[in-house]
């Protein structure tokens, strides 16, 4: 009598795809040298820029006859700016390995909160109704819940969440009547410009074979995030007159 062998169908087990750190294994840094150093360039200037824009932008605003509150989220602003700025650069420029995951969870809950955080001192200036205020609220909670996602789940729903990210960008236009119509003409065409350029540098975000694909994607961020500042800074200047 023969005895016949069976093994597992290996061939119909789920294939992976998280490491156990959380990444994402389709998710691989094949960055060239020249791309590195380039990208690093980019973010020793958005850090270096955003340490002395923050600060000026606060001393202007604690100067300034703004009240308490409307300091407070000028502070909020500033402090989000630094914080997004900061933790891209540490998490793009260390080397690959469980800390740069770890890493890339703080970047993308950044995103989020510096989303909200730019519109915080926006409404608190020029805000005109509670309609400014209940939406700055639910910017606010779909921001700290897509940070605690990214924080907890690394690697999950990045596809969703960029589609989040533009929609909260651009959800201010909801209030357009009560907040962005309010805005000095300077202040609403930066701020206008910075939403153009976070949106079309998505497009290179996610054109992965492009050469220097990730410097020139956060070159958009960067100028980007120049264009909000300035939009900020000229609604502390013009409230705080």
């Amino acid at each position: 009598m023969s005895v016949q062998e069976s093994y597992p169908d290996v061939s119909s087990a789920p294939v992976p795809r998280f490491a156990p750190d959380g990444r994402p294994l389709s998710l691989a840094w094949t960055y060239t040298p020249r791309e590195l150093l380039a990208d690093g360039v980019v973010h020793v200037v958005g850090v270096s820029l955003g340490v002395i824009g923050a600060l000026a932008l606060t001393i202007s605003a604690a100067l300034s006859t703004l009240a308490p509150s409307e300091k407070i989220a000028v502070a909020i602003y500033a402090a989000g700016l630094v914080a997004m700025l900061g933790t891209s650069a540490a998490y793009n420029m260390c080397p690959v390995g469980r800390l740069k995951w770890r890493l890339r969870r703080a970047d993308h809950a950044t995103i989020f909160l510096m989303i909200a955080g730019t519109y915080t001192p926006l409404v608190a200036l020029v805000g005109t109704d509670g309609f400014a205020f209940g939406l700055l609220a639910g910017i606010w909670l779909v921001a700290v819940a897509g940070a605690a996602v990214k924080l907890t789940l690394p690697g999950r729903f990045d596809r969703l969440a960029i589609a989040l990210y533009l929609a909260l960008g651009w959800s201010g236009l909801m209030a357009y009547e009560s907040v962005i119509a309010a805005l000095s003409p300077g202040a609403l065409w930066l701020l206008a410009a910075g939403g153009l350029l976070y949106s079309l540098g998505v497009i290179f975000h996610v054109w992965r074979q492009l050469p220097f694909q990730n410097a020139i994607w956060h070159g958009f961020v960067l100028a980007a995030a120049a264009c909000h500042y300035g939009a900020v800074f000229r609604s502390v200047l013009d409230a705080g007159a």
